[in-house]
């Protein structure tokens, strides 16, 4: 089955309202935009629609710390106190299973390295019930509500106040660390988060349309965002929500919009060892290899092994480590997103495939439509 007729599918049967999809097999791309924007069927969708991207912000934030890297200005083996003092004296649970007042300090300081993998000790377990993981939901709120969030002095605060439910480099845990690079990344350099992905990110790599916010001049072109109930889809988001103005604490866990087109360039980056398609350079050939390569123990992707789904992680993405489905490949570095997003390169191929929907999950667990759509892209 083409990629079209796997997507017109779940459109057809009212599975998804829309989608836009491009898979740039080693610089042949082939883009299929199918259903509508809206969901009402009055505004098609097309190669230049804008989605939420959610969680595959999470690649592009870690691609901004590492340009910082890249620059001097900040280095693996840091201390994030340097640069977040509000975490300086972090505590953490006698073990993960202890109350969130039973606490012990850290055995070291949480580094630059430790956010970047997402193994601070803040974050979501695959065990919800955790004391510490409880305690986080307050704080680390759902990061579709972008104007949820509070500035980020505030959101420090109130994190500084959540125990670690590991010591620092002990647990990969997902999503806070992400977050956690967005606000590193505005104080080491000096620019609010938005201004510094716009000059060492999107400007280089053409990346158009990637904003935090979807003002009036562009919101023709933006999606409504369903959320997927047993009662069938409903309005999660319109086009003149959330996004339409710029958030307190713009979040490097997921706060991004943009097109399809806007990820395959930064994926075409990657693949190019941090070069853009211009010449100009993006990220160091050491950084992109930090990005894509595993940094996970097996013990760690235990802890979070309802995110991972057997498979590691590398800085702001997964990586893939063992061929467990038809379309995971070793090597192959991406992830997803909550409002139903997903993006991967493949090295081994030299391929760029990104999916974008407006249909959230509220679970890890990948729909079928998506596992699908991997499947027509490895093939």
């Amino acid at each position: 089955m083409s990629l079209r007729e796997t997507l017109q599918r779940h459109v057809d049967d009212g599975t998804l309202p829309g989608a836009v999809a491009i898979v740039d097999r080693a610089g042949r791309p082939e883009v299929v935009a199918v259903g509508s924007a809206g969901g009402e069927g009055t505004k098609p969708m097309a190669e230049d629609t804008l989605f939420r991207f959610a969680s595959i912000t999470k690649p592009i934030t870690a691609a901004a710390t590492l340009a910082l890297v890249d620059d001097g200005r900040l280095a693996l083996a840091d201390p994030i106190a340097r640069w977040l003092p509000e975490l300086a004296d972090p505590r953490v649970v006698r073990t993960p299973a202890s109350p969130v007042g039973d606490v012990v300090p850290a055995k070291r300081p949480i580094t630059v390295f430790d956010l970047l993998t997402s193994q601070a000790g803040w974050g979501f377990a695959s065990d919800f019930t955790l004391p510490a993981v409880q305690a986080l939901f307050p704080v680390q709120r759902d990061g579709r509500e972008v104007q949820s969030f509070p500035g980020p002095d505030v959101w420090l605060a109130q994190l500084a106040e959540v125990p670690l439910a590991y010591q620092p480099g002990e647990a990969w845990l997902y999503d806070t660390c992400s977050t956690l690079q967005g606000v590193l990344v505005a104080r080491a350099s000096g620019q609010p988060l938005p201004e510094f992905l716009e000059e060492r990110i999107f400007a280089p790599l053409g990346m158009a349309d990637a904003g935090f916010v979807v003002g009036p001049d562009r919101r023709d072109r933006f999606t409504t965002l369903f959320k997927d109930t047993p009662d069938g889809l409903v309005l999660a988001d319109p086009p003149d929500g959330q996004w339409s103005t710029m958030p307190a604490l713009p979040l490097g866990n997921g706060g991004l919009a943009g097109t399809a087109g806007d990820w395959a360039a930064f994926g075409r980056m990657l693949l190019a060892g941090g070069a853009a398609a211009d010449g100009r350079r993006g990220l160091s050939p050491e950084a992109v290899r930090l990005m894509t390569t595993d940094h996970t123990t097996a013990a760690q992707r235990e802890i979070g092994a309802l995110f991972l789904d057997g498979q590691g992680w590398g800085m702001g993405g997964s990586v893939d480590i063992a061929a467990t489905e038809p379309w995971t490949v070793p090597g192959r570095y991406g992830w997803v997103g909550g409002t139903g997003t997903t993006a991967y390169v493949v090295p081994a191929t030299g391929t760029v495939a990104v999916l974008l929907t407006q249909v959230g999950a509220d679970q890890p667990v990948p729909p079928r439509w998506m596992r699908e759509f991997w499947r027509a892209a490895a093939a």
